[in-house]
């Protein structure tokens, strides 16, 4: 890179390889100052270079070779050169990357980190869609910048320490196609130069114009070619965001053109006579000369000057994440366009002292010369000396998994960049969350997620390391995919259990936890069972109190049935020898509902019998009346009702059975006769007694004579002495 001279300064050879022109440039360096010894520019002869890249090195290298031949013949031979990548080879590419964190524990800056790499490499892959091209390694990646994070779908500041369902982010990458680099390097191998540093132009200008102290600020640098116009962002001391716009210098030659009738090459040096002359006189094709003033021709092609500025602010927008930086520089020969600084503050919103034309004179560490070498056209090449002598980018060689990886050093490269450029793929080395469980509780369908993958374990010379973490020159690094994360497991108790409402009620006195009863597809389960994806769980507590009953094992469930009997075949239900129950002391159904809290008292109904029956059914079992017999009070009883069991006559004391199916004899009701009496008195015949007189009430009767209740019934006897006597006598 240095040409040694007399042991006290050094010679930098620095080309610059634009779309117009070749500018070979000198560079003495005394001290911590530069001095420039000498510069050649050579227009190409033919368009041998399209958008930054060589389409013909042949040509490009007839050039380079003359600017060398140029150069040798005052300062000797050179052998090694610097030089750049043009920032409008440079390819830009916005892409989104989204990671699934449900149930993850706080997001870390290796995840986001890990995250961003997948975006980059989505930006990777669609550049390498676009390019029909297989090899992911064909483009160095030479920075990006985050454009928003995402967290379930709602933008915010940052992931960090955050927890969610789904993590997002968008960002814009800037990729260098290795085909700009040998192309660069075959073109000045036929100039038998060797590459001695090679730069981007973009990194090369800011260096020149933006001292380190500078660099914390959002600045943006703006190149004006003839093709192209190159934009980098500056921000936090390092360039985060390069872009293109195919619209510079050639777009104010052709709006003269338009404007004028004026061939190209006459619009070119019209456009060059705007720079420095007030009046310029030109002739058109058809042959009529004119002469105008600089404020004439700048009104006659004021649209094409502000096309430029507005695709120049608005790619500003697009790399600084859709805002105004804080300060523009411009730089190029196209920067000079009348009237361009102060319609780019307009568009950005900035004020005019915000956006300036930088010089030569700008370049702090520069001493002034005599050369003609002053405007803004001279910064890049200027630049790519400076930046080859303090920034050189070189290559870095490290292993990925034992596998030699070069990377283009553009910026801090870390273990992801390795990563990147190995062709690993980012979002497969997260491990895989365990598969989830799907399953239903009471018809509410509920996702159990499987537990989280592990983070790539990764190493760096043996040791433990982040993805974030640097690289060097020589370093091993070894990565292995992130332990996959356990499908869900998951009992019964643990989907239902933080749902399950504590219920409790009193029993008889006794306190009471009401459990519910839970079925697993329909049958019963216990809380411990493990669930199976697409199961369906429900529970139900005991609505009411016959299911509170039953639930607690104190009672039968055919005892909770209505006392019945089947009477004649038809069933009767019984409520008063069925299970009594009482609510917070008041009598209620088997049927009723109950709440938390609530004191429930039940018992058994009674056991009955024949006689009980016929009382509660208020049958008419007897017919009675009461008479009197020699002063006794008699009761004389017909029966009226018959109950049989089976064919068998019951008696009162009878118990009788749930569901007993019972016969009933009803007998008609007839009044009772005299002779009635008989069956319920003992009649005492006296000694000596022989015929007999029935008396109702003192009255003479017959045995078939109706007797009522109350009546007096009594039985005169006759001695048979007596009635010997008076048949003697007759």
């Amino acid at each position: 890179m240095m040409l040694h001279r007399d042991g006290e300064s050094s010679l930098i050879f620095a080309l610059d390889i634009g779309t117009r022109s070749v500018v070979g440039l000198l560079l003495e360096q005394d001290k911590s100052k530069f001095r420039i010894k000498d510069i050649v520019v050579k227009e190409h002869e033919e368009r041998a270079m399209l958008d930054g890249q060589i389409h013909d090195i042949l040509a490009v290298s007839k050039v380079i070779t003359y600017v060398k031949e140029k150069l040798e013949e005052k300062h000797g031979p050179l052998k090694k050169v610097c030089v750049a990548a043009a920032g409008r080879a440079l390819k830009t590419q916005t892409a989104y990357a989204i990671q699934d964190i449900k149930g993850k524990a706080l997001f870390t800056e290796d995840d986001i980190f890990l995250l961003e790499l997948s975006a980059v490499q989505e930006a990777q892959r669609k550049l390498l869609q676009e390019s029909e091209i297989d090899s992911a390694n064909q483009y160095f990646c030479v920075g990006y910048s985050v454009l928003r994070y995402y967290l379930d779908e709602e933008e915010i500041g940052s992931l960090l320490d955050q927890r969610g369902e789904k993590a997002s982010v968008e960002i814009i990458s800037t990729f260098l196609p290795k085909i700009v680099v040998e192309s660069l390097i075959s073109a000045l191998q036929r100039s038998n130069l060797q590459l001695e540093a090679l730069t981007l132009e973009p990194i090369a200008a800011i260096n020149a114009l933006i001292p380190p102290s500078m660099r914390r600020l959002n600045i943006a640098l703006v190149d004006i070619g003839a093709g192209t116009s190159d934009v980098a962002i500056s921000m936090d001391g390092t360039v985060t965001a390069y872009g293109m716009v195919p619209v510079a210098g050639d777009e104010i030659t052709e709006g003269l053109s338009d404007a004028f009738l004026l061939d190209f090459p006459q619009a070119e040096q019209a456009k060059r006579d705007l720079l420095h002359k007030e009046d310029i006189t030109f002739t058109d094709i058809l042959g009529f000369e004119q002469t105008l003033s600089k404020q004439e021709m700048v009104d006659q092609i004021y649209s094409s000057i502000e096309k430029l500025a507005s695709s120049i602010t608005k790619e500003i927008k697009r790399q600084n994440n859709q805002i105004a930086p804080k300060a523009v520089m411009l730089v190029g020969g196209g920067s000079l366009t009348p009237s361009l600084p102060l319609l780019i503050a307009e568009k950005l919103g900035l004020p005019e002292n915000r956006v300036a034309i930088r010089g030569v004179d700008a370049i702090g560490q520069l001493d002034q010369t005599d050369l003609p070498v002053k405007g803004p056209e001279f910064i890049t090449p200027i630049g790519i000396a400076i930046a080859a002598k303090e920034k050189p980018i070189e290559y870095v060689s490290v292993t990925v998994n034992e596998l030699p990886v070069r990377l283009f050093d553009v910026k801090k490269l870390t273990i992801g960049d390795s990563l990147l450029a190995a062709g690993i793929s980012i979002n497969k080395l997260v491990g895989k969350p365990g598969l989830a469980l799907m399953v239903e509780v009471n018809g509410k369908g509920i996702t159990c997620p499987g537990s989280f993958g592990e983070a790539p374990k990764i190493l760096k010379n043996g040791q433990p390391a982040q993805s974030f973490d640097p690289i060097e020159n020589g370093d091993a690094i070894m990565v292995e995919k992130g332990v996959d994360g356990k499908a869900a497991a998951i009992t019964v108790r643990e989907v239902v259990g933080t749902t399950l409402p504590i219920v409790s009620v009193a029993v008889n006195g006794k306190a009471e936890a009401i459990n519910p009863s839970i079925l697993l597809n329909g049958h019963p389960v216990s809380l411990d069972q493990q669930l199976e994806d697409r199961d369906k769980v429900t529970f139900t507590y005991p609505e009411t109190i016959r299911d509170l009953l039953l639930q607690s094992n104190e009672i039968a469930e055919k005892d909770l049935e209505p006392f019945h009997l089947f009477i004649n075949d038809e069933k009767t239900n019984l409520s008063p020898f069925s299970v009594q129950v009482k609510k917070n002391g008041k009598q209620v159904t088997l049927h009723d509902h109950f709440s938390n809290e609530d004191s429930i008292v039940w018992e058994k109904g009674s056991t009955p019998t024949v006689k009980m029956l016929a009382i509660n059914q208020q049958y008419e079992t007897k017919q009675e009346i009461a008479v009197t017999y020699k002063g006794q009070r008699v009761v004389l009883s017909k029966v009226l009702l018959e109950f049989y069991r089976n064919g068998k006559l019951l008696e009162e004391e009878d118990i009788l059975h749930r569901g007993d199916h019972l016969q009933v004899m009803i007998r008609r009701k007839e009044p009772f006769i005299f002779q009635d009496m008989f069956r319920f008195v003992d009649i005492d015949r006296p000694k000596g007694a022989g015929s007999f007189m029935l008396k109702k009430n003192g009255m003479e009767a017959s045995f078939y004579d109706f007797i009522d209740h109350g009546d007096e019934l009594d039985i005169e006897w006759k001695s048979k002495v007596l009635e010997v006597n008076l048949e003697d006598k007759a």
